[in-house]
């Protein structure tokens, strides 16, 4: 594999410098600072995932956000050069109670602190991350800042100026800047990647953060790939002639990206093709269809969420990371919620009724896990297909 390299000799910084994690009510986190030395602002949430860490931290749609790690051992195992989900980070800090300065893996090219000084993120260890997700289950997600700077009052200040994601558009930050074609399959153990060689259809992706490994897998299934920037038009997708579009996962408010992506996503319904909304996506198609969407307090972030089918009533484990939702009391009667989530019974699917039309809230592509919810590329594939 490519990815079987000397780990890198950089050291973590030692000795470690402190750091806090101050909230814009003044509530201040002692920690000490790893990864950039540079100060980070944003919207501070919890991730429960076990595994995966670079995955995470390599989605688009935790642009704005501070993550915060429930599980103790981050940088177990270090970071290479595969498991990323985009291009350039765009997280804006972690936070974790011990940070493995001593990766184990037999794929490891260097440790999380060097990664993280590589994008320019800074971290912050040592503190009480169980105290601060319970504040945050209890209180909801908090404005904070990472600094190592010893005026309080200064990155209070900070916190408190952060205008928050309500009304944001993030995707336009996020989204490739031009048109581009992908043909790399999902990963297989000892051989690593590979590309769709007789492709059976084509999609197109809208790209609102998409992550690497919804595209992987729709070129698993021979799917002929065009990500198409944010800001596309409905003519701009039509040129490509799809058999099937996907709206990709991606951070910020969708009402504010929907001003410009609804208009597209409605003209895509209206033409009969058919459509697979994902997270940010999912959101905007629930939009577009006549609903509408809401901030939540916590957002749900992490590998273990339970949803349940209600057409099935099969139950799900799945991956999630969105701090918006669907109101499902706000759906008109032709589209119908298909999941929800078992830990609070927020919508996390629906589909449109007589058409090929569908989305979840979570994101079935998972990466690295947990792998319940790969039917739902299978379900457009054969969709786009009867279409081909």
């Amino acid at each position: 594999m490519s990815d079987t390299a000397t780990l890198s000799s950089a050291p973590t910084e030692a000795p470690f410098s402190r750091a806090k994690l101050v909230l814009a009510d003044g509530s201040v986190f002692e920690g000490f600072g790893f990864g950039a030395d540079v100060q980070a602002v944003g919207e501070v949430c919890f991730n429960t995932a076990m595994t995966g860490y670079q995955e995470i931290l390599s989605d688009p749609s935790y642009a704005g956000q501070i993550v915060c790690f429930t599980f103790p051992h981050i940088g177990i195992v270090g970071a290479n050069n595969e498991d990323i989900e985009y291009g350039t980070p765009h997280v804006r800090g972690v936070i974790v109670r011990a940070d493995a300065t001593h990766p184990s893996n037999y794929r490891a090219l260097q440790t999380l602190d060097v990664w993280l000084k590589k994008h320019n993120i800074p971290g912050i260890a040592g503190l009480d991350t169980r105290a601060l997700t319970s504040r945050i289950r209890e209180q909801g997600m908090p404005h904070g800042v990472i600094g190592r700077g010893d005026d309080v009052a200064a990155l209070t200040a900070a916190a408190k100026g952060f205008p928050g994601l309500v009304g944001l558009d993030l995707a336009k930050e996020v989204t490739a800047r031009q048109m581009f074609k992908w043909d790399e399959t999902p990963w297989v153990w000892n051989k690593g990647y590979g590309k769709v060689e007789a492709p059976t259809f084509r999609a197109v992706v809208l790209d609102y953060g998409v992550k690497k490994n919804i595209l992987r897998l729709l070129a698993g299934l021979g799917a002929d790939i065009t990500v198409l920037p944010a800001q596309s038009t409905l003519d701009d997708v039509l040129r490509h002639e799809p058999h099937g579009v996907v709206l990709s996962n991606g951070p910020g408010d969708p009402a504010a990206t929907g001003e410009y992506a609804i208009p597209t996503i409605k003209g895509l319904v209206d033409k009969g093709l058919p459509v697979f909304g994902i997270c940010l996506g999912h959101q905007m198609l629930g939009i577009a269809l006549g609903g509408s969407t809401k901030k939540m307090a916590q957002g749900h972030h992490g590998a273990n969420h339970p949803v349940k089918d209600l057409e099935t009533g099969k139950v799900e484990i799945v991956s999630m990371n969105h701090g918006f939702t669907v109101d499902a009391d706000t759906l008109p009667k032709n589209v119908i919620q298909t999941h929800v989530s078992l830990f609070d019974g927020s919508n996390c699917g629906l589909r449109l009724d007589g058409a090929p039309v569908f989305s979840v809230q979570y994101h079935p592509e998972a990466s690295p896990g947990p792998m319940d919810s790969h039917y739902l590329f299978d379900r457009f594939a054969e969709a786009a297909k009867r279409r081909a």
